[in-house]
């Protein structure tokens, strides 16, 4: 099995927060760009090896700004290039701000069967310093949309730790959420990434980071809400009602084969992974040139492991370790049992047979424990 990743690098806005690959849409430049996507669709489909593709995800960026019309040629295109009959999960993010009776309708025409929408907060104050084009009205408006045209796999993101957010303002935007009761959440603790606005303004003193304690209290506030109401903490982030987890983006954590079309994408596939250049210009040249851009990323075996270390253990399913043993070796696996041990000590790590996953105190310091456990930390 293997899963497609389409992204669209383009925003009408960008969030203050932000540190994807994204410009302008200016009309000109997108559709040169889709055709550009719909032809490395065609040049690259033989590297799937024949697996069946079992989840789409088309992000960004702000996919939904592109209109039904454009992203029905991108589906076209997949339909031309793969066996699309074994799909069970086709994701697109969408703003609120975009979403319409007739956007949902054609995205259920294109095979669409999830939505990911980004609210972030349901307090206009926090929207706006975010820099969202959207209110929290109608975030609440675009939800109901989405499921009264027949879409009902919807995931919303949250997110905490917003400058003059208050413990107050987070625990209305997760009750809102709650009345919503979408399948699936994703929470997320702001960061601040290098060259973004939010990082220039923190730096000339526009705005505060919040203590890490109230971030804390928010972390808890939201698990003890959403557990209440039946979802599962299955990833760090995510939190899903019964049988909704994200198939897509668990495929990612569980290292299933992919492949990523458009600029700035990544794939992985044959256990290497690789990368398109986070340029329009350069990739759309390449590709009207015949030219595949995607690089390989060598990586060594140390790097492997400390990937999958880092990428099983923001999951509720944990690192087994027998596994670490069978597919890295002895040393591996000794240099892991040594430097967890005092993580189980202090409870930050949980312990489970061979089975090895965070626990809730461990959460808000997984940074931390990860970058313990990688081979290659120095």
């Amino acid at each position: 099995m293997a899963g497609i990743y389409i992204h669209i690098p383009f925003c009408k806005k960008k969030c203050i927060y932000c540190d994807f690959y994204s410009i302008a849409a200016k009309a000109d430049v997108v559709d040169n760009y889709i055709d550009a996507l719909c032809k490395e669709i065609a040049m690259r489909k033989a590297e799937l090896c024949g697996e069946t593709v079992k989840t789409v995800y088309v992000g960004g960026g702000t996919p939904s700004l592109l209109g039904h019309g454009r992203l029905l040629r991108i589906a076209d295109a997949l339909h031309r290039e793969f066996d699309m009959c074994g799909v069970e999960e086709f994701t697109i993010e969408v703003n609120p701000d975009d979403v319409s009776d007739e956007e949902v309708a054609a995205f259920r025409s294109m095979g669409i069967n999830r939505v990911s929408m980004g609210v972030q907060s349901f307090i206009d104050e926090e929207l706006k310093l975010l820099n969202r084009r959207h209110t929290a009205d109608g975030a609440i408006e675009a939800y109901n949309t989405i499921l009264r045209n027949g879409i009902d796999n919807v995931s919303i993101d949250l997110i905490y730790g917003i400058p003059g957010q208050t413990l107050q303002s987070w625990r209305q935007s997760v009750d809102t959420a709650m009345q919503l009761r979408p399948r699936h959440i994703s929470c997320y603790n702001l960061s601040y990434e290098d060259g973004t606005r939010l990082s220039r303004m923190l730096e000339n003193g526009s705005i505060a980071v919040i203590d890490d304690d109230v971030c804390v209290k928010m972390y808890e506030i939201v698990s003890d809400r959403l557990a209440d109401c039946g979802y599962e903490h299955y990833e760090i982030s995510n939190y899903a009602l019964p049988g909704f987890r994200s198939r897509h983006n668990s495929n990612y954590w569980n290292k299933t084969p992919y492949i990523g079309f458009g600029a700035s994408a990544h794939s992985y596939l044959s256990g290497r992974r690789s990368y398109n250049p986070g340029n329009i210009k350069l990739y759309v040249a390449a590709i009207n040139d015949g030219v595949t851009v995607s690089e390989i990323e060598e990586e060594s075996i140390a790097e492997q492991y400390d990937e999958e270390v880092m990428l099983r253990l923001r999951t509720k399913d944990g690192i087994d370790a027998g596994r670490l043993r069978s597919t890295y070796g002895e040393e591996y696996y000794a240099y892991f049992l040594n430097a967890v041990r005092g993580f189980v000590d202090s409870g930050l790590v949980e312990r489970h047979g061979d089975v090895y996953r965070l626990s809730r105190k461990g959460v808000m310091l997984s940074d931390m424990v990860i970058r313990e456990l990688m081979y290659d930390y120095e």
